[in-house]
Formats: structure tokens, sequence, C-alpha cells
């Protein structure tokens, strides 16, 4: 049994920051989908750019797949408050990518900073159903 003592104090709204998903189901992350990708190398690359400016997390496939590879940038909670909502990127196979998507997340993410123009290459809009996988 845990005691009320025991338990961890949980973060503070304003301390919950960015969170990235990076996709690696059926098409995010293989080889043969995406061939010439450190897949795997990425996801560590990406969390030591951000460091911690964001939790970075791989999910099983995000229903996406034409957009490989896929990841979601979810807004801290200080960027919520401030109307970020999560922006999905997709085509993301270059450290290129990695690197300004780390740069717009380490200035504060969606509500709090704007994403450098090349990010717009990137950016596309789900259907409600996928959007919702995400939403927390």
């Amino acid at each position: 049994m845990i005691s009320n003592s025991s338990r961890r104090a949980a973060p503070s709204a304003a301390a919950a920051p960015c969170r990235i998903t990076v996709c690696r189901g059926c098409c995010c992350g293989d080889a043969r989908k995406v061939p010439g990708v450190d897949h795997a190398g990425q996801i560590a690359r990406l969390r030591v750019a951000v460091g911690d400016a964001a939790r970075v997390r791989a999910s099983e496939c995000l229903d996406v797949c034409d957009q490989a590879n896929v990841m979601v940038v979810q807004p801290s909670a200080a960027g919520r408050a401030a109307g970020g909502r999560p922006v999905w990127l997709g085509l993301v196979n270059d450290d290129g990518a990695l690197a300004d998507i780390a740069e717009w997340v380490r200035a504060g993410g969606p509500g709090l900073a704007e994403p450098p123009g090349v990010l717009d290459l990137y950016a596309f809009t789900v259907s409600r159903r996928v959007g919702k996988t995400l939403e927390g």
C-alpha cells in the first residue's frame, strides 16, 4: 500500500513541458518505407536536442502512414493556456528538420513561439478521429 507521505508530488501544471510524440508504427521508422534514415537514432538525437524543453516518446502507428515519419508537438501547459494546440509534422526524415523542431520547442513551442518558417512544409492537418488519439 502506498501512503500519502510516500507519493511523489505531481509537477505543477505550469511546469509541464512540451511533448513530442514520434510515430514508430507500421510505416514510420521502417527503412523499407523511408530508406536512408537512422530511425532509431532520430529519437535519441531529438531527445538530446530538446533537452528539458520537451519529453520525447515513441508511439505505435498514428494512422497517417502517407506522411512517414510523423511527429506531433504538443504544447506545454503554458503553451496550451496561451492557445497552443498540437502540431502534426510529416515527412520528418532529415536532421535539419529535427534541428528546426528542437529550436522551436526550446523557444517555447506551440502557443508560445512562432515555428521556423520551414516547418510549414512539414505541417499537416489530420482528421478529428486521428487527432483525438493524442489530445489530452
